[in-house]
């Protein structure tokens, strides 16, 4: 799903952004894209993703303002985490505009 590998790629992008270990992406278990996961589940992760993207864009800013980080690396942090935003604000519009349109939907 273009959901996860987004979430996936933009949590280890800033984190790679912020200078952390790439031992801590090699230990993550490979996501599996069954049909059998859910649709709740997928979004579940998508938040996190973000959730993470903006926990690893605060480290970044952190991290240059004590001057042990580079401003280019907190601005690309900063840059993926509000672009993982932006893509769950509209896949949260896509959400509630089918849900209205079902819901105008006769009977």
């Amino acid at each position: 799903m273009p959901m996860e590998l987004f979430a996936t790629a933009g949590a280890a992008g800033a984190r790679g952004a912020t200078g952390s270990d790439a031992a801590s992406t090699s230990n993550r278990k490979p996501q599996a894209s069954s049909s059998g996961d859910g649709f709740a589940a997928s979004l579940g992760r998508l938040i996190e993703g973000v959730e993470q993207t903006a926990g690893d864009a605060n480290v970044a800013i952190a991290n240059m303002l004590d001057k042990s980080g580079e401003v280019h690396d907190a601005m690309i942090a900063l840059q993926r985490a509000d672009m993982s935003l932006q893509l769950t604000v509209q896949i949260r519009n896509k959400l509630v505009q089918a849900y209205q349109d079902i819901m105008r939907m006769p009977i």
